[in-house]
């Protein structure tokens, strides 16, 4: 296990290498294919994850079965952290969209281990408050942005977290298909093509299979406000 991969995540950013190893001993690795279901809605939960590499998707499923897409997690993010202060059942389904690899902590491991280092406790509650923050952030979007809008705002904050250099801009590889993305976004996979097709005609962006690569990052930004 890379001890970087720990330091990266948000709970344990700043620890020294004695807490870090410490906390190391408790975790396991797992490994997961893409459209392997790490945990459903309404599981009993007693383990968080650390997402070493790789992409899942967070999402719930409505009555009549719909999906309504959450947020894509990647590398350094956490996964099941709400049940340490509120323990219950799953609240979400998690889904791998790549290959991924995850270190698991048992709720039980990791408390013993915070009762020690109560700064530790404070990356928690601050790894929370980002949750909230983005929660927050997406209800706002429903209201308040129309569709294309919402389509910029999620490409950029995918780009953020899951882009590399490209010749002619900056390559997201975001692993999802049309109906995930148009999940994500909250809106019908129709409409949601309709906005990425005119982003390409446009010259913002180049639709490639599972990605995209924006080509004009300025007007994406301007176009997310």
């Amino acid at each position: 296990m890379d001890i970087e991969v720990v330091r990266g995540a948000t709970l344990f950013a700043g620890l020294d290498d004695e807490a870090t190893s410490a906390l190391m001993k408790f975790m396991n690795p797992r490994s997961l294919r893409r459209g392997t279901v790490l945990f459903h809605e309404g599981d009993a939960g007693d383990e968080l994850y650390i997402v070493s590499s790789g992409k899942l998707k967070i999402g719930r499923e409505s009555s009549d079965g719909r999906e309504n897409l959450l947020s894509v997690i990647g590398p350094g993010e956490i996964i099941g952290e709400l049940s340490l202060f509120d323990p219950g059942p799953r609240s979400t389904s998690v889904t791998a969209v790549s290959q991924s690899e995850l270190l698991s902590l048992k709720h039980e491991d990791l408390t013993t281990w915070l009762d020690e280092r109560p700064r530790a406790a404070m990356n928690l509650l601050k790894a929370l408050a980002q949750r909230l923050r983005r929660t927050n952030e997406t209800v706002g979007d429903l209201v308040f942005s129309d569709v294309p809008g919402r389509v910029a705002k999620a490409l950029l904050d995918l780009a953020s977290r899951f882009s590399k250099p490209a010749p002619d801009g900056v390559l997201v590889a975001h692993d999802l298909t049309q109906e995930e993305l148009a999940q994500l976004v909250g809106a019908s996979r129709e409409t949601v093509n309709k906005a990425l097709a005119d982003f390409a005609a446009r010259g913002f962006i180049r639709l490639e299979a599972r990605s995209v690569v924006i080509l004009d990052m300025e007007r994406m930004r301007n176009r997310a406000r």
